[in-house]
Parts: C-alpha cells; sequence; structure tokens
C-alpha cells in the first residue's frame, strides 16, 4: 500500500513539475528580432580593457518595441550601453507582451 502511494505521489509531483514548465516557457516567448541597434563601447571600459558578456532581461510590447529593460548580468562600465542599445531594438508584432533575456557581446579591443 506504501509503494502505491509513493508511485501516486510521484505521478503528482512529475505532472506539477510539467505543467509548471508549461508556463514559464509560455511566459519567456521567442520573437525574432527584425533589427539590432549595436552597443556603443564605452570608451573608459575601452581603455580599462573590459570585455564580456552582459545579460539583459526585456519585455517586448505587442507591436515588437522594448518596453522596459533590466540588467541580470554583466560588467557595470557595459551594462548602460547594454541597455541603451537593446531599447532600440526592434522584434515581429506578436498579439501578447513577451518577456525574453538576450546577451549583449562586447569584444576587447
Amino acid at each position: 500500500m506504501a509503494s502505491l502511494r509513493r508511485q501516486a505521489l510521484h505521478l503528482l509531483l512529475l505532472a506539477a513539475l510539467g505543467m509548471g514548465a508549461g508556463l514559464a516557457h509560455a511566459a519567456s516567448a521567442h520573437r525574432a528580432v527584425i533589427s539590432k541597434v549595436p552597443p556603443v563601447y564605452p570608451e573608459l571600459a575601452r581603455h580599462m580593457h573590459v570585455s564580456g558578456t552582459v545579460v539583459v532581461h526585456l519585455t517586448v510590447a505587442p507591436d515588437g518595441s522594448v518596453s522596459d529593460t533590466k540588467v541580470e548580468s554583466g560588467h557595470a562600465l557595459l551594462s548602460p550601453a547594454a541597455q541603451d542599445a537593446v531599447k532600440r531594438w526592434k522584434f515581429e508584432p506578436s498579439s501578447e507582451t513577451s518577456d525574453m533575456t538576450v546577451d549583449v557581446n562586447f569584444a576587447g579591443n
């Protein structure tokens, strides 16, 4: 009897995890980028040989414009330039608002 309960609980847990994953995926939909504005490499970061990737979470409006951005990770000298660039990107239109994460790369010079 305990084995049967354990199996039932296991199945319920798997079902719950599957449903949660589906909801998380729907919240972060992929939309194609129509136009990307490259970031302007900050002069101070260039002189200090700072490079790397800035991860930006963004909200895309139904018309394809970026309505909100938030830096999730990356060097503080590069983050404002990454945000400024991503705010000017355009995505394909959709019937809903989308949340996604993008990487903005700064190669050292």
